[in-house]
């Protein structure tokens, strides 16, 4: 895929530009030789055809996180990746237009879909980037949702910017270098986590997305952690500084939306394996949360180190899949094997928690053949390991 540059973003933003995207949608998908052909046939240029059809494919693969709003928007893949879903931003605006926030200061804005959220929450944004071409797909961005007239967008430092003007600061620092890909380490974040842990000191009302792994001990003192997993994948953690806080820890689950908070510190109640298991949603587990979601529906651990919860009575939550427990076994290949021969199981869903095994390396040893289909959980029990036989997924 060709690489996006301040030339062909204005070229792309012309009349002629216009139409080469409109052109580039429609064939947009097809074998890449026949779609550029066919775009020069009609009279677009090479340069302008590959630009085209580069925005046409960031497009339809933006859509899953933009909505509609994708196929008006600019994109680099880097930034597409990086950026914040729609979804997600638009409940972090809400949250801070709630709170009284009128002005942000947005540093390592991307392609602006979080400035994009605030805007249309009527907070007026300053965004910056350190990127040239990032920083002016979120103009183009921004006059493309006709939100120009309240996001200033400009390529800078995030660190020369005065936060102490705005009302509060969002930090997105990027986690990706030139060459190395993620990097997972804080330090290496950039703007530095020096500077960005020393922005609530200086703005008060800050806020900080940050990658789902970050460490808690990492949170500043009096924030709120906020895990967020959009349909069962977990997309980030955010650190609510300041007043902006309101409880310690926080799973919030969108598609369907539900929130889960506790301190983050508790252990929950260990007992026996039950009829009903519970595997947690991520955003759950990240948030040192799974002793209350035990808690909240009246369930247990088997082991204190496993994030596997069980209860004797099936209960309906949307912090988790639960699974029907049908057997279980200390485990052993060979009985396992036998077991499900026995219930001619040849297809077989493997979860695993605290166990070494690779689950396509054991399907393999099980040598599955049947019709029926089954779930199997590999955990430990009081530290030793066990095979749970289960349903599908519920």
């Amino acid at each position: 895929m060709p690489l996006v540059t301040p030339q062909s973003l204005q070229l792309l933003r012309t009349p002629e530009g216009l139409k080469a995207l409109a052109a580039a949608a429609e064939v947009a998908g097809g074998e890449p030789l026949a779609a550029a052909s066919a775009l020069r046939a009609r009279g677009f240029g090479a340069e302008l055809s590959a630009a085209a059809l580069t925005q046409a494919s960031l497009r339809g693969r933006a859509a899953m996180k933009f909505g509609p709003d994708a196929a008006g928007m600019f994109f680099t893949r880097a930034g597409l990746e990086q950026a914040t879903r729609a979804v997600v931003a638009d409940r972090r605006a809400a949250r801070l237009a709630a709170a009284g926030v009128r002005t942000l200061a947005d540093l390592g804005c991307g392609l602006g879909s979080d400035a994009l959220a605030a805007a249309r929450h009527g907070i007026t944004v300053y965004a910056v980037d350190a990127d040239p071409v990032t920083a002016a797909m979120a103009a183009a961005n921004a006059e493309a949702a006709g939100l120009a007239d309240r996001i200033t967008v400009t390529c800078a430092d995030a660190t020369t910017v005065p936060v102490e003007r705005y009302d509060a600061v969002f930090a997105d620092p990027a986690r990706r270098q030139v060459g190395r890909g993620r990097v997972f380490d804080p330090k290496a974040y950039s703007p530095p986590w020096d500077f960005i842990a020393g922005l609530p000191a200086r703005t008060p009302r800050t806020v900080l997305k940050l990658a789902p792994g970050i460490d808690h001990a990492l949170l500043p003192p009096g924030a709120e952690g906020e895990w967020v997993s959009v349909g069962g994948d977990l997309v980030e953690a955010a650190f609510w500084c300041g007043p902006l806080a309101e409880v310690p820890r926080r799973a919030t689950l969108l598609g369907p939306d539900a929130g889960l908070v506790g301190a983050g510190n508790k252990s929950a109640e260990v007992g026996p394996v039950g009829a009903w298991i519970y595997d947690p949603d991520p955003a759950v587990i990240r948030s040192h949360l799974v002793a209350e979601f035990a808690a909240a529906i009246g369930g247990r651990l088997a082991d204190p180190e496993i994030a596997y919860v069980y209860t004797d009575d099936p209960v309906d939550t949307p912090f988790a899949r639960r699974l029907a427990v049908t057997e279980m076994l200390p485990f052993s290949l060979k009985r396992l094997r036998a077991l499900l021969r026995e219930r001619g199981v040849g297809v077989l869903e493997i979860r695993k928690r605290g166990s070494a095994l690779v689950p396509d390396q054991l399907r393999k040893d099980l040598r599955l053949s049947g019709p029926n289909t089954a779930g199997l959980v590999l955990t430990r029990v009081e530290g030793a390991p066990v095979a749970l036989l289960t349903t599908a997924a519920m």
